[in-house]
């Protein structure tokens, strides 16, 4: 589904990027900078969320969880190399906590479904929490079973919480693609009905 609207995307004008994220920069010396890595089915989808946060000092799409080295788009898609389309966000502890981002992770994911977030559907679009220390991994899983006592739809939790892997940059016209390339997001993101069920799940 993905490759099909993809194809429809291409055929809009283009629109020039006529800015660059400026704090996408690596952080600065003393800030003690931390990382997190989620995986929400498209990444183009999951930087936005996060790159508004205060605190956040960059967020990365890549390609995490599987077993190939320095796998490419392609091959991701294709299913074969086990990876899953994931952002890394490089954040500061002391402006931003783990769990704001984790609550900013649910709202933008639909947790009861298995290997697809929206119209995408494979184990590349599985959601997924990557936890880097034995801190994140009890918050992440305090946090889903709180959210599995709290949740506004009935379906059974699904997304995974396993330990952080290799995570492999995307290619660069991937970076920022939603600031980049603004039609073909906004029209990418309503043709996947993803808006729709997030308002759908979690009410707003």
């Amino acid at each position: 589904m993905k490759t099909a609207l993809l194809s429809l995307l291409f055929l809009l004008p283009l629109m020039a990027a006529a800015f660059a994220r400026s704090d996408g920069a690596e952080p600065a010396a003393g800030r003690n900078p931390a990382k997190a890595t989620f995986a929400g089915g498209c990444f183009w989808c999951m930087e936005a969320p996060f790159d508004k946060l205060p605190g956040v000092m960059s967020v990365t799409s890549g390609y995490t969880g599987g077993h190939a080295k320095n796998p490419t788009y392609e091959e991701v898609s294709s299913g074969r190399t086990g990876h899953a389309e994931a952002v890394q966000v490089v954040y500061d502890p002391a402006k931003i906590s783990y769990r704001q981002l984790l609550d900013v992770f649910w709202s933008n994911i639909d947790p009861t479904v298995k290997d697809r977030q929206f119209c995408d559907v494979g184990t590349q679009y599985r959601s997924a929490i990557f936890w880097h220390d034995e801190e994140q991994r009890r918050e992440a899983e305090a946090s889903r079973a709180e959210l599995e006592k709290t949740k506004p739809f009935r379906e059974k939790i699904v997304t995974e919480i396993v330990a952080a892997s290799e995570f492999y940059p995307a290619e660069e016209y991937h970076q920022q693609y939603y600031r980049k390339n603004p039609l073909r997001y906004r029209y990418y993101r309503a043709g996947c009905g993803r808006d729709a069920r997030l308002k759908q799940l979690w009410g707003k």
